[in-house]
């Protein structure tokens, strides 16, 4: 367990949970998931004696639990907000690897292995989309958040505000950049967290292009249709996560509207900056959860309109080929029904007994070939098919 004291101008570790806040300041604990049983008594310490409450049990079972979903909950000492962040190539790695071992166990094959086998390498495939669960107990001198192990986003934002206390020359802009209240530090780490969501768009939209560009080749045999079955899958989780973390963040955005916000400072007019900021990253933060939504919705359409528009090329593709041997089909008509006609057994027929009969039935079955192919032609049954 971290703990940081963050005052209006600096921050410092600490070794262990202060007596009380700082008066122009906050507290920031946070942990591990897998810690959370062991630091448990600590925690609720440390909420009682900076926070004012202990956090509920109910509370406590939604921290622990790494699979709950986005949520928003409250009392009247302090805030919950669980958010599900995007995994990292790291943590799904290690996911795939422990989904194999286990498979290896019962004798198995991986599924992402045999899906990878059955592909190819080169080929570009639809990643599923994992999140993990962030807790947040916001009060009003105390920060505590919960982690996944190895989460970049806790060790990410101290090592930022270390450099710039340590490199910055203005001191002025580095005080800036130092969050002046517990939900403003906890607003900017959800930030960063919706903008791994964003980056996900080009490559969700990269991998999606390839499947329209072979769905829509003219001789396309396009039969990865349980990959594309997946693909649609993801889309959807994607936009529950994003619908989740927008109610989430809604409830929250009106908490802030009707409670007062806690300022380390008698200054009324600094006091309504710092609202009217965090009021602003609120709105940004679901802005960007909005534009993920928007765009998972739209790559979703995007791909089922590509479907449709798949089967309806086939089904002109095939249209045409019918409409080809049907025409082919009324050319060699006439044609057999001359060659029947001449082929009765009567002992009387035209041209029958002429030198020249053959070849006088020959030049009439070519003529009318070519005149119906002329005829065909023109009223383009035998026209070419374009891609």
């Amino acid at each position: 367990m971290q703990i940081l004291e963050f005052t209006t101008d600096s921050l410092r570790f600490l070794e262990a949970v202060p007596e009380r806040a700082p008066e122009n300041g906050f507290i920031w604990l946070f942990l591990d998931r897998d810690d959370f049983v062991q630091h448990q008594s600590q925690l609720q310490l440390a909420a009682q004696r900076l926070g004012g409450s202990a956090m509920l049990d109910v509370h406590l079972e939604d921290l622990r639990n790494a699979q709950h979903p986005s949520n928003y909950d409250f009392t009247s000492i302090y805030d919950l907000i669980i958010f599900r962040r995007l995994a990292t190539p790291y943590e799904m790695q290690q996911e795939n690897d422990q989904d194999a071992a286990i498979h290896a166990y019962h004798g198995q094959t991986s599924p992402g292995l045999a899906l990878q086998i059955k592909r190819g390498k080169d080929e570009p495939h639809f990643k599923p989309i994992s999140s993990k669960a962030v807790g947040f107990a916001v009060y009003d001198r105390l920060l505590i958040t919960i982690h996944p192990r190895g989460c970049y986003s806790a060790r990410n934002f101290v090592q930022r505000y270390l450099e710039d206390a340590k490199n910055s020359v203005d001191a002025a802009a580095a005080r800036n950049r130092i969050p002046t209240s517990p939900a403003d530090l906890a607003l900017r780490m959800i930030n960063v967290m919706v903008d791994s969501y964003l980056d996900l768009r080009k490559e969700l939209s990269a991998q999606l292009d390839h499947w329209q560009a072979q769905l829509l080749k003219p001789s396309s045999r396009f039969n990865n249709w349980g990959a594309l079955m997946k693909a649609r899958s993801q889309l959807h989780v994607l936009e529950d996560l994003c619908d989740e973390q927008h109610d989430a963040m809604q409830e929250w955005l009106d908490t802030i509207h009707e409670s007062p916000l806690v300022v380390f400072n008698s200054d009324n007019a600094k006091a309504q900056s710092q609202r009217d900021q965090l009021t602003a990253r609120a709105r940004d933060v679901m802005e960007h959860i909005t534009r993920v939504m928007h765009h998972a919705r739209r790559l979703e359409q995007s791909a089922e309109t590509v479907v449709q528009i798949h089967f309806s090329a086939q089904s002109n593709r095939t249209n045409d080929i019918m409409r080809t041997l049907t025409a082919l089909t009324a050319i060699f008509l006439p044609l057999n029904l001359i060659a029947g006609i001449f082929g009765m057994n009567f002992e009387f027929l035209p041209f029958i007994h002429e030198r020249g009969g053959f070849w006088w039935a020959l030049g009439g079955m070519a003529l009318t070939a070519v005149t119906l192919g002329l005829v065909f032609w023109r009223k383009r049954y035998l026209a070419r098919t374009r891609g």
